[in-house]
């Protein structure tokens, strides 16, 4: 049976039990069977429609290999490697039951290496895995004072739930971009786990802009004195569609930097987002400097967009912390200036919508990635 500790509660002197207050304190497991059924009231699923996806949290999955699409890319090797590899399970393990679903039901994880010091840009497509419920493992290894960019790209059908492990070597700096562009009914659930090393840098940029539900969570472990991430967002729901993201930067060395900047825009009846950032400073985190923040754009009445920022110190010594969350309208002087100007509401509006998001996008670091991404986008508004 699950103890009090896996439904979410400790010990306390005071009393019994109290509930789990700090992150690092979660209950983790690899083991589906370790966690209580999902009933919607849980911390980390009360934002989230869990009837849409019960087949993902408790039902059986298929963890055969998922077919995809790559092209050969010098210093990027792709392969798969067996459950028991030594590589699995170094970034993170799961902390709630659809990531330990999948992770007790896939059969091989995809392995991408990324090693050398230029510059290059590897894609992998994952397409048409159909309707029934998946399970997929991913691990993304960067070699210390490696260089490199490396796409997870989602379309067509899907019902999944995957673990993405990320571990980035000493002086090594990688970009990960997930990028969700499933069709109008599908689910993806994501769970990405990074662990950094000495001076590296990640750079890890979620963007949802099709799926019915799409929820995305990123955790970063800064585990190594001068590590550094910059974890972007931007995502784009549409009527009825549920797109979220939890993410949590780990600040456990010293002297470690992150800067989480999610943006959103929400169009449609039922539109809903859902962003929730937990940054953890460590007590032995001295000279932590760290910056968080969630903007969300509203283009029509009918939208929900929930956005909580959390923040943790354990330690006085740091550089700074912060956090901010807005939510709000078109701001009305931009779209007067740029009618006065003789341009018409409709496309002023798509004007300020596409300056207010396309600051993620410009943050890829891939020319080619930036223009696909900015025609999608413009499809998106176009239909607006």
């Amino acid at each position: 049976m699950p103890t009090a500790e896996q439904h979410g509660f400790r010990p306390h002197s005071d009393g019994p039990f109290v509930p789990v207050q700090t992150r690092s304190e979660r209950f983790r497991s690899v083991n589906v069977d370790d966690f209580e059924p999902v009933n919607g009231r849980e911390h980390e699923w009360k934002y989230s429609p869990v009837a849409v996806f019960a087949d993902l949290t408790s039902g059986e999955l298929d963890g055969s290999r998922i077919e995809i699409e790559s092209a050969d890319v010098a210093g990027v090797d792709i392969s798969w490697i067996g459950r028991d590899d030594a590589r699995i399970g170094r970034a993170g393990i799961p902390e709630e039951r659809a990531a330990a679903n999948a992770w007790s039901s896939f059969g091989e994880a995809l392995l991408v290496t990324v090693s050398g010091e230029d510059e290059k840009t590897a894609v992998v497509s994952r397409h048409g895995l159909g309707r029934a419920p998946r399970a997929a493992h991913t691990v993304i290894e960067a070699a210390p004072n490696s260089r490199g960019l490396v796409v997870l790209r989602g379309t067509g059908d899907a019902r999944l739930s995957e673990n993405v492990e990320i571990v980035v070597g000493e002086g090594a700096s990688l970009t990960v971009v997930s990028l969700q562009e499933w069709n109008d009914d599908a689910v993806h659930l994501a769970s990405h786990f990074a662990r950094l090393g000495r001076d590296s840098f990640l750079k890890h940029i979620v963007v949802s802009l099709g799926g019915k539900v799409v929820r995305v969570n990123p955790s970063t472990h800064l585990a190594e004195q001068g590590s550094d991430v910059e974890a972007l967002g931007l995502y784009f729901a549409d009527a009825g569609q549920h797109l979220e993201q939890q993410v949590f930067v780990h600040h456990d060395a010293p002297h470690t930097r992150s800067r989480v900047t999610y943006k959103g825009a929400l169009q449609g009846e039922g539109a809903r987002t859902v962003w929730i950032g937990d940054v953890l400073i460590g007590n032995s985190a001295v000279g932590t400097d760290s910056y968080e923040q969630n903007r969300n754009l509203v283009l029509t009445d009918g939208t929900r967009a929930d956005s909580v920022p959390n923040l943790e110190i354990e330690t006085g010594d740091i550089e700074g912390a912060g956090h901010a969350s807005a939510t709000g309208r078109f701001d009305d002087e931009q779209l007067f200036y740029l009618m006065a100007r003789g341009i018409p509401e409709g496309e002023a509006r798509r004007l300020v919508v596409r300056g207010f998001l396309t600051e993620i996008i410009q943050k890829i670091g891939s020319p080619e990635l930036e223009e696909r991404l900015n025609a999608a986008l413009e499809a998106e508004l176009q239909g607006s």
